[in-house]
């Protein structure tokens, strides 16, 4: 999401400024004569391979419809209007696209496409190719139908230019955000596929799509493993926003069904890198032979991002978490420092805002135009919006325990919970059940002591492992009562709210509003955002958001780390200067082959 600078004076067309980059705060870090990033190796050598690997399993190499499990890393292949930087925030480049424009009143966006840019086939990018793009993924994935809502129309103008219209002005992130356009092409959609049917974007499928970007795939064998190759005569390859990146010849995804089998893999060499997720294993799983000689580095990289709120997030479509009560007793009932002390070699920080670490987190009382913004919404929300700084409950001394505890019990039984043969009902004949679902074995260590502090309180609590595939169409359909959700923001919020809280993506199958929100309120300060007139307009309707939705206890918050934790074996070199926002190994690190035979030879 972005919020862009306004172009100057009610200019025709033509005369708009043009944009060779769209940023969010003031100008661009790099200016329209830059030759490459500064956080890039211009002259990275090409070569060398990298072997990660992604838990569970995939039967579609089509990352758009909701169904299906689409293998890891296909989005690789396909080019963008524009490219993200992962150094400055809610940047993008010019990559498909060679400059962008837009009114002062942010009614439409034109686009130049690159005379260059084409398709692995040889077929040149066209405003056709950019036009099926938008129409048929917006048809195709619920999600990008919330995000791209407001885009109504693409249309070719001539000069290899696309418009894009929206039904909404002052909608500051829309250039932006179709910037983020992948481009598919449409003569292969439009034909007929391998079997004989016609291809259809809206389905899952095994057939190997044609692409655009750095890669194509290479090899697959369903459910198991995805190889890519680079396209060594990419179009992109000299342009300044490519030059020094994606350089290994060969990335190559293996799937695991749980994270034992992996990590051993890794450890015996058939794994080059491991991005580690455990502080637990961080701290104590790297003991092996090879990582005592040095053969395997560990680096810890720090990262300068809102840190997303990771929780325990409620199906509020289940009866028992709809009253926002019992929701805060199990908020009370979460112990973290207990965690952190015993599980997590005391790494991370319990998350106390969907925009933590950032100027949108909502702090203390509202004031000014935060105040201002919550007013128009004061009957839908709850009265300690005004009155009280929200704050996680701390377990510091045993007697926050029986304090908490006691809080989180008086709570249920305000809410009509009282104990019938040992669990919470309520008079409807509702019983406090909750089962969370997991993906990962390795969480129920986390999960379980928490289940026994529920217990505690009279909750009928248990814990479910299922695969990966079973987990995302659960997931999808909403089948579950308590998941682990990660809501990952930017610092300019903006469409992507409606995917996560609007009440129009509740009952969606496939959105990111898994929590099932319906409230008006919510709906009102989500378009607060997005119509935001000015930065400072953006971060007090932010707050406003932030503090509703702490406020109404929909998650359990965890823990963030500030840092990427990397593990690899001793091949690979890195640019002097790495992105702010993102270690990117894959995008600008590159396989070092003299390190790679001293490897060998270590060996």
């Amino acid at each position: 999401a972005c919020l862009l600078l306004p172009s100057s004076g009610a200019l025709a067309s033509d005369e708009l400024p043009k944009h060779h980059a769209l940023s969010l705060v003031g100008a661009p870090a790099h200016g329209q004569d830059y030759q490459h990033f500064k956080w890039v190796n211009p002259n990275a050598p090409k070569g060398g391979r990298v072997r990660q690997w992604a838990m569970g399993t995939f039967d579609s190499l089509n990352p758009f419809p909701v169904k299906g499990s689409a293998a890891g890393g296909v989005r690789l292949i396909y080019d963008t209007l524009m490219s993200y930087s992962p150094d400055e925030p809610s940047t993008a480049y010019g990559l498909v696209a060679e400059w962008a424009t837009y009114p002062d009143d942010f009614s439409s966006a034109t686009f130049q496409l690159r005379s260059g840019a084409r398709f692995h086939d040889g077929k040149p990018i066209t405003p056709d190719d950019v036009i099926f793009s938008l129409d048929a993924i917006k048809k195709a994935s619920p999600r990008f139908g919330f995000y791209y809502k407001n885009v109504v129309a693409a249309e070719d103008v001539g000069g290899n230019r696309v418009t894009f219209r929206f039904d909404v002005k002052g909608n500051r992130e829309l250039p932006m955000i179709v910037g983020e356009l992948p481009v598919l092409p449409k003569h292969f959609w439009s034909e007929k596929g391998a079997n004989g049917e016609p291809r259809d974007l809206s389905k899952s499928t095994l057939e190997v799509p044609l692409g655009s970007g750095p890669y194509r795939i290479k090899e697959v064998d369903t459910g198991r493993t995805i190889v890519f190759e680079r396209v060594a005569d990419w179009w992109a390859k000299d342009l300044p926003v490519a030059k020094g990146q994606w350089n290994f010849d060969e990335i190559r995804i293996v799937y695991f069904r749980d994270r034992s089998p992996a990590f051993l893999a890794f450890q015996a060499g058939e794994l080059d890198y491991w991005r580690e997720s455990s502080a637990k294993f961080w701290a104590t799983g790297y003991d092996f032979e090879a990582a005592k000689r040095g053969l395997v580095k560990k680096v810890k990289l720090p990262v300068a991002t809102v840190a997303p709120m990771q929780s325990f997030a409620f199906n509020t479509r289940r009866p028992q978490f709809q009253d926002p009560r019992v929701r805060q007793a199990f908020n009370l009932a979460f112990n973290f420092e207990r965690s952190n002390a015993t599980l997590f070699y005391d790494e991370y920080k319990r998350v106390g805002s969907y925009f933590e670490g950032s100027e949108l987190k909502a702090t203390g009382l509202p004031t000014g135009r935060e105040l201002e913004i919550l007013t128009e919404v004061k009957g839908g929300v709850p009265p300690q919006v005004f009155t009280t700084g929200w704050k996680n409950p701390v377990y510091a001394t045993p007697e926050d325990t029986r304090k908490n505890l006691g809080a989180a019990s008086k709570l249920l039984a305000e809410a009509g919970f009282t104990a019938k043969g040992g669990v919470l009902t309520n008079a409807a004949g509702v019983q406090l059940t909750a089962e969370f679902l997991l993906a990962q074995p390795d969480f129920e260590r986390i999960v379980l002591p928490y289940l026994q502090d529920l217990q505690k309180l009279g909750v009928k609590a248990s814990v479910r492992t299922v695969d990966t595939s079973q987990y995302q169409r659960r997931l999808d359909i909403f089948d579950f009562d308590i998941v682990v959700q990660t809501f990952a923001q930017s610092l300019s919020p903006g469409n992507e709210q409606r995917d996560y809280w609007g009440s129009e993506a509740a009952d969606k199958e496939g959105s990111r509003n898994v929590i099932g929100i319906k409230n008006s309120a919510v709906d009102k300060l989500v378009d607060k955002i997005i119509l935001a007139k000015d930065r400072a307009d953006l971060v007090a309707a932010t707050k406003a958001l932030d503090r509703v939705l702490l406020w109404n206890h929909y998650v359990v918050p965890q823990w963030h780390t500030p840092y990427d934790r990397l593990a690899m074996w001793d091949r690979y070199g890195r640019p002097e200067t790495l992105p702010a926002r993102d270690s990117s190994f894959l995008r600008v690190w590159w396989w070092d082959q003299a390190a790679a035979e001293r490897l060998a030879k270590a060996r």
